[in-house]
């Protein structure tokens, strides 16, 4: 919880800076610890030993090994110049100089990065250009499908461009907009009587859906319905799994806001429906957890409840 706690300081303060800084191929040729041959490209074959293979003295870019071997690379750096790797995410670096905090996130050969005094992000990249060549893009607005938005306040997170795309593939531009993720009246089971859909097709819709829960927990329990029934998915399925799209569609600016503002208190919600699930009669129990006013975790889990009687 330390390493939660450090972030959203670091989010609470007003001159925080979030910055993404991407590594491409001068980060790429780190030293290898394994022993690793290629073949000779074609068209540049050697003429004296035209069968023989090259040993790689460095990974470089497009090497399967070079993000693993950039990576451990990168982490030891920072450990050795004072971060603490995080006990949950081992990604994410942290490092504490008395009152202020500074992280870094890094994912594949992109890092972002920023802390609540200036000076220790500038220290930060003095520190990585010493060792690799870097390109800083200055304050984050968008990664990996999030659109961030920072202002004295607070940081707003959201995937609204996304969320058009998805409309827009699965061609609903045109459709109403529900109220409701789905009806209360709604109990989806595996409708074995139901007409059969495209597997793939559902698939690529839940997959789809499931990346957007990054920004939209709203959607989670929902999503979760639908996500039981991708083996044997059927028509009633896909319309459920539709009507999220939809309500998705009519909320496309819903995100989560962080706030500066807010304590460091932790609160948890928790909740179950209570054998809810028709075919087997497992329960889907559900729980959030905030950080003040934010939003930090939330999870479900679909289990078995067994009942005995009693004379």
């Amino acid at each position: 919880m330390a390493h939660q706690e450090r972030v959203v300081a670091l989010l609470r303060q007003p001159n925080s800076m979030i910055a993404e800084g991407f590594a491409f191929m001068e980060a790429q040729f780190v030293a290898l610890h394994e022993d690793i041959y290629v073949a000779q490209p074609k068209g540049f074959e050697d003429p004296v030993h035209p069968n023989h293979v090259y040993k790689l003295r460095k990974a470089f870019y497009g090497l399967k090994q070079a993000p693993r071997v950039w990576y451990e690379q990168l982490t030891q750096y920072l450990l050795h110049h004072g971060y603490d790797r995080g006990s949950v995410d081992k990604r994410l670096l942290v490092k504490t100089t008395r009152n202020h905090v500074t992280i870094a996130q890094i994912y594949a050969d992109d890092i972002v990065f920023g802390s609540t005094l200036q000076k220790y992000t500038d220290d930060l990249v003095e520190v990585m250009n010493k060792e690799f060549e870097m390109s800083i893009v200055g304050q984050m607005t968008y990664f990996l499908g999030l659109q961030v938005k920072q202002s004295s306040e607070g940081y707003f997170i959201s995937q609204k461009k996304y969320a058009k795309n998805l409309v827009k593939k699965f061609e609903l531009e045109s459709s109403k907009t529900p109220r409701t993720l789905i009806s209360t009246s709604t109990k989806l089971s595996k409708d074995d009587a139901g007409p059969p859909i495209d597997s793939t097709v559902y698939r690529s819709l839940i997959g789809s859906l499931l990346y957007l829960t990054a920004s939209r927990p709203d959607i989670m329990f929902s999503f979760g319905m639908c996500a039981r029934h991708q083996s044997a998915p059927k028509k009633s399925h896909l319309i459920a799994a539709k009507r999220i799209l939809k309500y998705v569609r009519g909320t496309i600016k819903y995100g989560i806001w962080y706030s500066k503002e807010s304590e460091l208190s932790v609160t948890g919600y928790c909740d179950a429906d209570w054998a809810g699930n028709i075919d087997d009669r497992k329960s889907t129990s559900g729980g959030c957890f905030f950080v003040g006013k934010e939003l930090s975790i939330m999870a479900e889990q679909e289990t078995k409840l067994n009942f005995s009687e009693h004379s």
